[in-house]
């Protein structure tokens, strides 16, 4: 007899991952990601494939918010109730939504159509509030957009949340194509701009109009998004905020040559509040296409890994050392002190983690990065693994991230085609290789030794220091655990030196901080 479609799940997951150090929760994932939840009648099987104990494997399982243990509606609706969307009448929306759908939190309508549930943080902090459908995050959402969004949804099928890469060069590049930017920045593809790209495509195609869509990430103006700019000569030209219905009227007052319409920012250099700003983590973010491995050398990218390389570790560590780079996750432990501790740590093997599970209301730095910026993160633990000693590195990132989730797989992908990881590092004959792991819904994996934990697929749960991480963590061996603006703030002092970045900022305050306004 065939097996069902849920054991098939099942058997497959336990083959893609069971090879895979602390592989329960990716299991867990895979198999979810397949059938929607995770059958009580699999856990016996995922035991057995990891000897692990029954217990052990529900004992994970229960502890993380994301995981079901039956069967969801066809469409997931997930309203936030983080501070930020609270202070925007999320509490007003929430009760909409329980009255809308007739149902409480954690359950599912009648007609098996939609489940509903409670999500804390979405990282849409500055278009709230926000809600999460069928994997898409929308922002701004009113009761009355809510009833539309859901209505829409339960006429389609459910469809993962699309990619930079799905509407990028939506016409065959040419030499006298306008280069087009539209951000594919959870917020600003919140607010609409796939069908901005969409529209502007189909015009475009309309017209007879060479144009070349870029996504990319977004500059930080929320208000502004969905911040349409436009390649005119050597500036480029920025429109906003632009709705799918305004696009005829661009063309028509001819946007690819830079021209006036009611939308017309000017120049996107000159806008003031860009203006008076000096980045260096968030330089090329809004600026790039996030995936384009030639955008990012071209724009100063790899040359801080191209500089270690011909260092030794320790010259590396005393670089950052002197930079006088915290880190930025909100502890300010100073990021050289912990690289040094690992460093001096004699081990067989090492390990590079970047902390992005960002779960505060109002925090969204980090997944600005991740989606627009994405080399940048990948660089920095590229040049970590360099100065201690590490051979390989994991992204532990928010499941509520599920853009920047595919946008670190992408980019992770091209770089090692491109030589950047593996076993020869752009031949300086030492291996890094870097993987992503999704997390499953736990606030508390925001604080390093539960990050740990759930990395080595556990529970969750704080361990006692001492040890330190940096002398045993992952996996019992030294380890190195940043948030993603401390390690993508690695290259430029590389690149650039200790000295340049130590010099903007103040006391013991060195280099730059993001700024994120919300609520």
């Amino acid at each position: 007899m065939d097996p069902l479609p849920s054991e098939r799940a099942v058997e497959q997951a336990i083959a893609a991952h069971r090879h895979r150090p602390g592989a329960l929760l990716p299991i867990l994932h895979a198999v979810q990601d397949a059938i929607g939840y995770v059958p009580p009648s699999a856990v016996g099987g995922i035991a057995l494939a990891l000897n692990l104990s029954r217990a052990e494997v529900h004992g994970v399982i229960s502890f993380y918010h994301d995981f079901r243990t039956s069967p969801p509606g066809r469409h997931r609706v997930r309203v936030c109730r983080a501070e930020a969307c609270q202070s925007m009448d999320g509490v007003a929306l929430e009760q909409h939504a329980r009255v809308r759908l007739g149902i409480d939190w954690h359950q599912t309508t009648e007609d098996a159509a939609v489940t509903l549930d409670p999500v804390y943080c979405l990282g849409n902090c500055a278009c709230s509030p926000a809600v999460m459908i069928d994997g898409q995050v929308h922002g701004r959402v009113t009761p009355g957009r809510f009833d539309a969004l859901l209505g829409a949804a339960r006429g389609s099928a459910p469809s993962p949340a699309r990619t930079s890469a799905d509407s990028r060069n939506a016409m065959p590049a040419a030499g006298d194509a306008v280069a087009v930017f539209v951000p594919r920045d959870t917020t600003a593809v919140s607010l609409g701009a796939d069908a901005v790209a969409d529209e502007i495509a189909r015009l475009a195609a309309e017209r007879r109009a060479p144009v070349r869509i870029v996504r990319n990430g977004s500059r930080g103006l929320f208000w502004l998004e969905p911040l349409v700019e436009v390649q005119v000569a050597a500036r480029r030209v920025a429109y906003g905020p632009v709705q799918p219905e305004d696009v005829p009227g661009l063309f028509d007052a001819g946007f690819l040559q830079g021209g006036m319409h009611r939308l017309a920012l000017g120049p996107t250099a000159d806008i003031a509040y860009l203006k008076s700003q000096e980045r260096l983590t968030f330089a090329r973010c809004g600026v790039i296409d996030p995936l384009s491995l030639e955008d990012y050398a071209a724009h100063g990218g790899w040359q801080g890994l191209r500089h270690a390389v011909a260092m030794q570790p320790a010259d590396i560590v005393e670089q950052v050392v002197q930079s006088g780079l915290r880190g930025r996750g909100g502890a300010a432990f100073p990021a050289g002190i912990k690289w040094r501790t690992a460093l001096n740590a004699p081990a067989d093997r090492k390990y590079i983690v970047c902390n992005a599970d960002e779960g505060d209301s109002g925090t969204f730095a980090d997944r600005m990065l991740m989606e627009g910026d994405p080399y940048v993160l990948i660089e920095g633990m590229i040049i970590a693994g360099l100065a201690v000693g590490a051979s390989a590195g994991y992204i532990y990132v928010r499941s509520e991230y599920p853009l920047a989730e595919r946008a670190l797989e992408q980019a992770i992908d091209r770089a090692r085609g491109a030589g950047y990881l593996g076993h020869d590092v752009i031949g300086s004959g030492k291996a890094f290789e870097l993987e992503v792991r999704r997390g499953a819904g736990a606030y508390i994996c925001g604080e390093e030794t539960s990050l740990l934990e759930s990395l080595e697929g556990k529970r969750g749960q704080v361990r006692f220091k001492p040890p330190l991480p940096a002398i045993q963590g992952l996996f019992g061996k030294p380890t190195v655990v940043n948030n993603v603006v401390t390690l993508a703030s690695v290259p430029i002092i590389l690149e650039r030196g200790a000295a340049f970045y130590r010099d903007f900022g103040t006391g013991r305050s060195r280099g730059t901080l993001t700024i994120q306004l919300a609520g």
